[in-house]
Protein backbone atom coordinates (compact mmCIF):
# COMPACT_ATOMS: atom_id res chain seq x y z
CA UNK A 1 0.00 0.00 0.00
CA UNK A 2 1.33 3.31 -1.30
CA UNK A 3 1.11 6.05 1.64
CA UNK A 4 0.88 9.70 -0.01
CA UNK A 5 2.72 12.99 1.73
CA UNK A 6 -0.44 15.74 2.32
CA UNK A 7 1.14 19.33 2.21
CA UNK A 8 -0.53 22.62 2.15
CA UNK A 9 -1.04 24.84 -0.67
CA UNK A 10 0.93 27.51 1.03
CA UNK A 11 4.08 24.67 1.97
CA UNK A 12 3.45 23.59 -1.98
CA UNK A 13 3.95 27.14 -2.81
CA UNK A 14 7.02 27.75 -0.72
CA UNK A 15 8.72 24.92 -2.43
CA UNK A 16 7.94 26.03 -5.68
CA UNK A 17 9.14 29.42 -5.32
CA UNK A 18 12.51 27.52 -3.74
CA UNK A 19 12.15 25.35 -7.00
CA UNK A 20 11.97 28.21 -9.45
CA UNK A 21 14.55 30.27 -7.71
CA UNK A 22 17.20 27.82 -7.46
CA UNK A 23 18.81 27.82 -11.04
CA UNK A 24 19.21 31.74 -10.63
CA UNK A 25 21.29 31.33 -7.76
CA UNK A 26 23.37 28.18 -8.59
CA UNK A 27 23.95 30.03 -12.00
CA UNK A 28 25.62 33.13 -10.66
CA UNK A 29 28.99 32.24 -10.98
CA UNK A 30 32.84 33.84 -11.29
CA UNK A 31 34.21 35.61 -14.50
CA UNK A 32 37.65 35.79 -14.89
CA UNK A 33 38.20 40.07 -14.94
CA UNK A 34 41.83 40.83 -15.44
CA UNK A 35 45.33 40.15 -14.42
CA UNK A 36 47.81 42.49 -13.32
CA UNK A 37 51.72 41.92 -13.47
CA UNK A 38 54.07 44.39 -11.75
CA UNK A 39 56.90 46.64 -13.57
CA UNK A 40 59.93 48.16 -13.20
CA UNK A 41 59.99 50.02 -15.98
CA UNK A 42 56.48 50.39 -17.93
CA UNK A 43 57.75 52.20 -21.01
CA UNK A 44 59.73 49.36 -21.54
CA UNK A 45 57.04 46.99 -20.57
CA UNK A 46 54.78 49.08 -23.33
CA UNK A 47 57.37 48.15 -25.93
CA UNK A 48 57.34 44.43 -25.58
CA UNK A 49 53.21 44.26 -24.87
CA UNK A 50 52.79 46.33 -27.99
CA UNK A 51 55.56 45.21 -30.41
CA UNK A 52 56.48 42.04 -29.10
CA UNK A 53 52.73 40.20 -28.51
CA UNK A 54 50.96 43.07 -30.63
CA UNK A 55 48.34 43.76 -27.46
CA UNK A 56 46.07 46.96 -27.70
CA UNK A 57 46.28 49.22 -25.12
CA UNK A 58 42.67 50.56 -23.63
CA UNK A 59 42.15 53.37 -21.76
CA UNK A 60 43.49 53.59 -18.42
CA UNK A 61 40.54 53.58 -15.84
CA UNK A 62 42.78 55.30 -13.43
CA UNK A 63 43.76 58.00 -15.62
CA UNK A 64 47.46 57.79 -13.85
CA UNK A 65 51.10 57.25 -15.14
CA UNK A 66 51.75 53.83 -13.27
CA UNK A 67 49.02 51.71 -14.97
CA UNK A 68 48.81 50.25 -18.75
CA UNK A 69 45.71 48.30 -19.54
CA UNK A 70 45.37 45.80 -22.53
CA UNK A 71 42.49 43.96 -24.01
CA UNK A 72 43.85 40.85 -23.99
CA UNK A 73 40.24 39.20 -24.76
CA UNK A 74 36.61 40.13 -25.08
CA UNK A 75 35.86 41.52 -22.12
CA UNK A 76 39.00 40.70 -20.63
CA UNK A 77 41.79 42.89 -19.79
CA UNK A 78 45.16 43.17 -18.56
CA UNK A 79 47.10 45.51 -16.58
CA UNK A 80 50.75 46.18 -16.11
CA UNK A 81 51.32 48.33 -12.46
CA UNK A 82 54.90 50.36 -12.59
CA UNK A 83 56.17 49.84 -8.81
CA UNK A 84 58.76 48.25 -6.78
CA UNK A 85 58.41 44.55 -8.28
CA UNK A 86 59.88 41.44 -6.01
CA UNK A 87 63.07 40.29 -7.01
CA UNK A 88 61.90 36.84 -6.77
CA UNK A 89 62.73 34.39 -9.58
CA UNK A 90 59.88 33.57 -11.66
CA UNK A 91 58.88 30.30 -12.46
CA UNK A 92 57.80 28.66 -16.01
CA UNK A 93 54.91 26.84 -14.17
CA UNK A 94 53.39 30.41 -13.14
CA UNK A 95 52.93 31.51 -16.99
CA UNK A 96 49.80 33.66 -18.88
CA UNK A 97 49.38 32.17 -22.56
CA UNK A 98 49.09 33.61 -25.51
CA UNK A 99 47.66 32.01 -28.90
CA UNK A 100 48.97 32.82 -32.54
CA UNK A 101 48.57 31.48 -35.64
CA UNK A 102 52.01 30.61 -36.84
CA UNK A 103 54.43 29.66 -34.22
CA UNK A 104 57.18 30.01 -36.85
CA UNK A 105 56.09 33.60 -38.11
CA UNK A 106 56.26 34.36 -34.06
CA UNK A 107 59.87 32.71 -33.66
CA UNK A 108 60.86 35.14 -36.86
CA UNK A 109 59.54 37.91 -35.02
CA UNK A 110 61.93 36.54 -31.73
CA UNK A 111 64.75 36.21 -33.81
CA UNK A 112 64.23 39.82 -35.24
CA UNK A 113 64.31 41.55 -31.69
CA UNK A 114 66.54 39.63 -30.55
CA UNK A 115 64.10 37.68 -27.75
CA UNK A 116 65.15 34.09 -26.60
CA UNK A 117 62.85 31.57 -26.34
CA UNK A 118 62.69 28.06 -24.89
CA UNK A 119 60.67 24.90 -25.02
CA UNK A 120 58.88 23.56 -21.59
CA UNK A 121 62.67 22.26 -20.09
CA UNK A 122 63.96 25.55 -20.65
CA UNK A 123 65.45 24.80 -23.80
CA UNK A 124 66.49 27.60 -25.62
CA UNK A 125 65.70 28.06 -28.84
CA UNK A 126 63.39 24.52 -28.63
CA UNK A 127 59.74 24.33 -29.79
CA UNK A 128 57.70 21.88 -27.69
CA UNK A 129 55.13 20.05 -29.55
CA UNK A 130 52.31 19.06 -27.29
CA UNK A 131 50.45 15.35 -27.59
CA UNK A 132 47.02 17.16 -28.96
CA UNK A 133 49.35 18.85 -31.85
CA UNK A 134 49.61 22.26 -30.81
CA UNK A 135 53.04 23.75 -30.90
CA UNK A 136 54.54 25.92 -28.20
CA UNK A 137 57.29 28.29 -26.93
CA UNK A 138 58.27 30.34 -23.50
CA UNK A 139 59.18 33.79 -23.57
CA UNK A 140 60.16 36.12 -20.56
CA UNK A 141 58.62 39.86 -20.00
CA UNK A 142 61.24 42.68 -19.33
CA UNK A 143 60.41 41.77 -15.55
CA UNK A 144 60.97 37.86 -16.23
CA UNK A 145 57.23 37.13 -16.27
CA UNK A 146 56.59 33.73 -17.89
CA UNK A 147 54.77 33.63 -21.28
CA UNK A 148 53.20 30.81 -23.14
CA UNK A 149 52.98 31.58 -26.94
CA UNK A 150 51.17 28.41 -28.85
CA UNK A 151 49.24 27.92 -31.98
CA UNK A 152 46.27 26.29 -30.48
CA UNK A 153 43.04 27.34 -32.72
Amino acid sequence: MLNYIQLKPSTIKIALVLLLSFPLISSAQTVFNHVALCSKDLKKSNAFYTSVLNLKIVPNPFKDTVHTWYSIAPKIAMHVIQSDCSTAPKLIADHICFSVPSISKFIALLNEKKITYCNWKGVAGQVEHRVDGVSQVYIQDPDGYWIEINDAK
